[in-house]
């Protein structure tokens, strides 16, 4: 059955420091309740990457719950986000269902700035670790 949940915050922000771009949609606007966080390098990845298998976008959940190339669909559509995890990553995300819907209640420029983050994040490293379908 699909995860389903109202996020009231989305962002998206570059980090130079720990050179990560993060996508994010939560719940609320505290961080409580359900969140993804969609992340990935700010450089191309490196052969340390490749080998610790690091080398393509990481997904996060609510309980830190973290899977490298686990998106398998993303796509955000009439203000809903919806994700498809790989059956494989469920364990290490901490979720019970692959299918996830987050329906967006917040404003079209959060949500333009959510569309370019999340076109960079599933793009970024090994071709065969992207999610089969992207619909931005």
């Amino acid at each position: 059955m699909t995860m389903r949940f109202t996020a009231r915050a989305v962002g998206v922000d570059e980090d130079d420091e720990l050179e990560c771009l993060t996508a994010g949609v939560a719940e609320d606007e505290d961080g409580e309740g359900m969140l993804l966080l969609f992340m990935c390098g700010l450089t191309e990845p490196d052969e340390e990457d490749a080998e610790l298998g690091e080398d393509t976008h990481c997904l996060v959940t609510a309980d830190q719950g973290t899977a490298y190339g686990a998106v398998r669909q993303l796509v955000l559509r009439d203000r809903v986000l919806r994700v498809r995890v790989d059956d494989s990553s469920l364990e290490e995300l901490g979720l019970d269902d692959p299918e996830i819907e987050a329906v967006l209640d917040v404003d079209d420029a959060a949500i333009d700035q959510l569309r370019l983050g999340l076109a960079r994040i599933m793009a970024y490293g090994r071709p065969d670790a992207r999610p089969a379908e992207v619909e931005l």
